[in-house]
């Protein structure tokens, strides 16, 4: 299996409210609520950490999810963001000037 590495997008802004990340793409105005889970996903997709190593450091440990359960599902939740220009997805760790998305505070 090749390993994936995850990153926000340039085009987006973000921000945690109550624990659920709201997210909008500025290209076209799609936003997202995203739940718990997800926005662990978010929070922890800096284009340099494996997304192997976010599903088990932070989703099985955070959720006691199982293991193959959590990488379906990811994968699932990362080709939908994707599809929308929400985070980008590669083959290798992104430079840091490939993902430099706002963040609101």
């Amino acid at each position: 299996m090749t390993e994936k590495y995850i990153a926000k997008s340039p085009a987006i802004a973000s921000r945690l409210l109550g624990g659920e990340m709201m997210v909008m793409s500025a290209v076209d105005s799609t936003f997202f609520t995203l739940n718990p889970v997800a926005t662990v996903i978010w929070q922890a997709a800096d284009g340099h950490t494996p997304l192997s190593e976010i599903v088990a450091e932070h989703v099985c440990t955070e959720f006691e999810v199982d293991s193959e359960i959590a990488h379906r599902d990811v994968e699932r939740f990362i080709e939908e963001l994707s599809g929308h220009g929400i985070l980008l997805v590669s083959e290798k760790p992104f430079s840091d000037s490939a993902s430099s998305p706002t963040e609101a505070a």
